[in-house]
């Protein structure tokens, strides 16, 4: 039986995105920092009557999507989903991506959960119930937190995809240098050639409070110009992972049909194949 992992665009097998989260003035630098190192992140805004006018449509056009950063969903009034009625988090989740629409002329198919987001429930609500909401908003996915850890895992549930660490996790540079260490293709364990992710997340406004800017400076120096890393917004990594997951193969696994518009990379027993949108291939 042949073993088959997913791999990211050019046969990577590994990825990197940051979320940064309130749409506040310091994004603006921060996108720079990012531009200057070949990264993608998302940046996820509420609405402007909760945070003011921070950046104009066309500012947001010039310092993020015209770089190829997202913007997503992060709440109207940053209320945690987990304690509000559902028609409330949905009238919060709607409100804000009907603003962002607009402001964005694009679709916006992303989210950061506010404030406590799902981590804690309260008026008898459970995570079931946000994500049902969630699901019929169009939301592909949403960001949560609290679990900060090295296994570098894409989600199994995107609606409740956990970040590897905040950029102030004193073990953040740690994370990085075992993220650049580690060597999938070389592993003798079947279960580690999975795919891998590293995803940091935070407030752009922490580093102008901790004088810390240097901080995301070197995490941006040691992972830049990496040929094994795909530099990716979080709705590209959901969207590619979607694409695999909708690849059709034949009873015993030897012919592969792309039925998506992506080219679909995959490590059969070692072995780097793609298959193009519509195209069938035999392994």
């Amino acid at each position: 039986m042949r073993s088959v992992f997913m791999r990211y665009p050019e046969g990577k097998a590994k990825a990197l995105t940051f979320s940064y989260d309130d749409g506040v003035p310091q994004d603006k630098q921060l996108a720079e920092l990012f531009d200057t190192y070949g990264m993608k992140a998302t940046f996820n805004f509420n609405c402007e009557y909760m945070r003011e006018v921070n950046f104009t449509k066309e500012q947001i056009k010039e310092y993020f999507l015209s770089k190829g950063h997202e913007i997503a969903v992060h709440g109207a009034n940053h209320r945690a989903n987990g304690n509000v009625r559902p028609i409330e988090g949905i009238r919060d989740v709607l409100d804000c991506r009907l603003e962002l629409e607009e402001k964005c002329d694009c679709i916006i198919r992303g989210m950061a959960y506010p404030d406590s987001g799902i981590r804690q429930m309260g008026n008898f609500g459970s995570y079931e119930m946000v994500k049902q909401y969630l699901i019929e908003l169009d939301i592909a996915y949403a960001r949560t937190l609290g679990k900060d850890n090295n296994s570098f895992m894409l989600p199994t549930d995107f609606h409740a995809w956990m970040p590897t660490a905040h950029h102030t996790n004193p073990k953040i540079m740690e994370f990085v240098d075992d993220f650049l260490k580690f060597d999938i293709s070389t592993t003798v364990y079947h279960v580690k050639r999975v795919p891998r992710l590293l995803y940091i997340w935070g407030h752009s406004y922490e580093f102008d409070r901790d004088g810390n800017w240097e901080l995301m400076e070197n995490i941006c120096k040691k992972l830049a110009n990496n040929d094994e890393i795909w530099y990716a917004t979080n709705i590209e990594i959901y969207d590619y992972v979607e694409a695999y997951k909708s690849l059709r193969y034949s009873a015993d696994g030897h012919r592969i049909y792309n039925p998506t518009l992506f080219t679909i990379w995959l490590d059969v027993d070692g072995k780097l194949y793609n298959v193009k949108s519509g195209e069938t291939i035999c392994i």
